[in-house]
């Protein structure tokens, strides 16, 4: 029979998807870690690298720069972290040129990432942006650099679509990642009994942020407020230590200021769920407390330079904490710079804490906001979306 003896050829193997994702802070190594295990549930041959931290490593992630050593906030704290920032976004250049990906995924961190975005468009590699910038906030002018630079655009707040219609259609409001991330596994007394804590007392929580300099910076009035509490209405106060804040130099100031603060680790959301009230700084951790119900104060403090930057910047956002945002009036106090004192603190606290009306009022306005927020599978919507622009139909 004709062609019996000829070998055959075998078929060349379907080249492996390369894919370049940047998280440049502990948030966005979180959601960037959920994304990939998304991703490669769909594409389970996909390889990628970039800027992450340790749950993108832990997913399979090639880091060549740590989501710590580049993580920023503000404009003078930038200053610290400068060199670091720019050895990796010229190390991800090169990568770009020199072995351009299939696809490059950015989350969050817009200063890095749209600038990096451009050198993305410009080596011909489409851009999935997953929570994209803040342009209802920061410079609303960015809508346009987002739209010249981004393929696709995934977002995390239901406000967020509309405001790049008019120039990016492809905007997809994929719901909130931390509906995924934020469960309880006790109840408030067995989560109070295994922290050592009284469950009849009323727990005021202390969420001093996942920055150092947030710790240095807010501790302090946080302690001072702390202080002035704990003389009536027998109030304990737990802190939940973030895993990138070192736990010594939280002690340290513990006992500088003689309160009774245990530090717990690891059981933050149970912890949230227990409490009667949160002292939160102004980050992911508000909406983690919205989405357990949690009545808060948020604090937050930056250097003058930058709160001035700020003033000059920010257009048409009255509130900095994202359950104020999100729900487009003021849901819970915010004490900002110079009102982020521990007598501040103290009395925002008290106005809480000593009116079951003002909590039940909080607590109904924060089961709204978390239903605005859409419902889960954040991660598995951007993957999805990812998938597509990598053309997972037509791989082998």
């Amino acid at each position: 029979m004709a062609g019996r003896g000829a070998s055959a050829v075998p078929a060349a193997p379907a080249r492996r998807a390369r894919v370049l994702l940047v998280a440049g802070e502990a948030s966005g190594d979180l959601h960037g870690a959920d994304l990939l295990a998304a991703l490669r549930a769909r594409m389970p041959e996909v390889t990628v690298f970039g800027i992450g931290g340790e749950r993108l490593r832990q997913a399979g992630m090639e880091t060549v720069a740590d989501a710590g050593d580049v993580a920023t906030v503000g404009v003078t704290e930038v200053v610290g972290r400068l060199r670091a920032l720019v050895r990796a976004y010229r190390r991800l250049v090169r990568a770009l040129r020199a072995d351009p990906p299939d696809l490059c995924v950015l989350i969050d961190f817009p200063e890095f990432n749209l600038r990096l975005a451009r050198a993305a468009k410009r080596a011909g590699v489409p851009v999935l942006y997953y929570i994209g910038p803040q342009v209802w906030a920061w410079r609303r002018g960015r809508v346009r650099k987002v739209a010249r630079r981004v393929d696709r655009l995934a977002v995390v707040f239901p406000f967020e679509p509309p405001l790049y219609a008019a120039r990016l259609p492809a905007v997809e409001f994929v719901g909130h990642p931390l509906l995924d991330r934020v469960t309880v596994s006790r109840g408030r007394r067995e989560t109070l009994v295994a922290h050592g804590l009284d469950p009849d007392r009323p727990t005021v929580l202390l969420l001093p942020g996942s920055r150092p300099n947030e710790i240095r910076s807010l501790l302090p009035d946080l302690l001072d407020a702390v202080r002035r509490l704990a003389g009536a209405g027998g109030y304990q106060f737990p802190l939940a230590l973030a895993h990138t804040v070192p736990r010594a130099e939280v002690q340290d100031q513990i006992r500088a200021a003689g309160v009774d603060v245990p530090v717990i680790e690891g059981d933050t959301y149970n912890l949230i769920a227990a409490a009667d009230l949160a002292l939160v700084t102004s980050g992911t951790a508000t909406l983690e407390c919205a989405l357990l119900e949690c009545p808060m104060v948020i604090v937050y403090r930056v250097s003058p330079l930058t709160a001035f930057v700020a003033r000059l910047l920010v257009r048409g956002v009255r509130h900095i904490g994202m359950p104020n945002i999100v729900a487009g009036h003021e849901v819970v106090p915010e004490l900002l710079q110079g009102r982020a004192t521990g007598e501040g603190i103290a009395a925002a606290a008290r106005g809480i804490l000593e009116s079951p009306a003002r909590r039940a009022e909080i607590v109904g306005e924060l089961r709204d906001v978390r239903r605005r927020l859409g419902r889960g599978g954040a991660a598995g919507r951007a993957a999805t979306m990812a998938a597509e622009l990598l053309g997972a139909g037509d791989r082998g």
